[in-house]
């Protein structure tokens, strides 16, 4: 990773770019814990946006089929007809594991869990991993590479795939979730 800036008072919060080849590493490690476990997911579900390439790169190197819902687009609705599906598969007794880049706050992963379970799915039948995974977060994942401490990790973490977005524009989502960062 690479440090940009320092967080004080006046300036903008620090850009930790992760590298390609951690990021390799983090879905290697994620799908070492999972073929490691008695549990196997039917399906990965990338979580959009942050969890779409994570997901894909697991489907590939699992082996295990991936499907999406996109819950961070905030359109009404819109990832509710998707989870109820997936619910009904989950109740049927299909497994699946929910994909995500990071497991910050963890109102995404509660959020979805509290939706998915609503629409019939035995819990025993949905997991959840990421690729790093906060120890503060309200939300359990079963499966992570990393592990931070938002109590004194305050970095802003820059995916590859977010790597293309323009500084500014990363900064702003950084900001627009001070409750991460303070």
């Amino acid at each position: 990773m690479t440090e940009v800036s320092a967080v004080t008072a006046s300036s903008p919060p620090t850009l930790s770019f992760i590298a390609y080849d951690a990021f390799l590493g983090d879905v290697e490690a994620v799908a070492v814990a999972l073929e490691q476990g008695d549990w196997r997911p039917d399906f990965l579900v990338g979580i959009g946006r942050g969890g779409l390439v994570p997901a894909a790169y697991l489907s590939h190197r699992t082996n295990i089929p991936m499907l999406s819902v996109d819950h961070s687009s905030k359109v009404f609705g819109f990832a509710d007809e998707l989870l109820m599906k997936l619910g009904q598969q989950c109740a049927s007794g299909q497994r699946i594991l929910f994909v995500d880049d990071i497991n910050d706050s963890g109102t995404t992963m509660a959020y979805l869990r509290e939706t998915i379970v609503a629409n019939g799915a035995v819990p025993d039948n949905v997991r959840f991993a990421v690729l790093i995974n906060n120890s503060r977060s309200i939300a359990k994942v079963d499966y992570w590479s990393r592990m931070i401490d938002r109590a004194t990790d305050k970095d802003w973490f820059v995916f590859p795939w977010e790597s293309v977005a323009p500084r500014v524009s990363l900064i702003e989502e950084a900001e627009s979730m001070p409750e991460r960062l303070a």
